[in-house]
């Protein structure tokens, strides 16, 4: 009620590897403004269980998280470097452990996470050398040369 019933749908939406889940959708016609919530119950569409925040939207995450940050600015929220997945075939890098950092527990006891792209000029054989089955530190200059940017944030219930 809080966002208007003509702000939000109920519809499926993407997943991984092509497959779907249900999830409200509010603003699902502005990108600037597009929010996923999925929910744990979702008969009642009750208790949260994921925000997915991707695309183009603007909204920020608790901590201030927010799309299009670079690797050192996340590290600037979270106080400290921290560990990610290298890049897997699409050339996304997965956030895997805030290391203890302000990012590691935030308001409302909800646990952001991060998925950054490699910049679109970083070659194949800087993404292809840090392996999505290896873990690194934010710090670490491969992964900086790639220069990620946060592409979605998930927040966690």
């Amino acid at each position: 009620m809080y966002f208007d019933s003509k702000n939000i749908t109920f519809t499926d939406v993407e997943y991984s590897e092509g497959s779907k889940v249900p999830a409200s959708v509010l603003f699902p016609n502005d990108p600037k403004r597009r929010l996923e919530v999925w929910w744990s119950n979702l008969t009642v569409r009750k208790d949260i269980h994921l925000i997915v925040i991707g695309g183009q939207s603007t909204w920020a995450a608790p901590g201030g998280l927010r799309l299009g940050q670079t690797l050192e600015q996340v590290e600037k929220l979270n106080h400290k470097p921290f560990k990610l997945k290298g890049f897997d075939k699409d050339g996304i890098a997965s956030g895997s452990n805030w290391d203890g950092g302000e990012l590691t527990t935030v308001a409302g006891g909800c646990r952001p996470g991060v998925s950054l792209r490699a910049d679109a000029k970083a070659s194949a054989e800087e993404i292809g050398a840090l392996s999505a089955d290896e873990e690194y530190s934010s710090s670490d200059p491969a992964i900086r040369a790639a220069k990620p940017t946060v592409s979605e944030i998930l927040i966690g219930y």
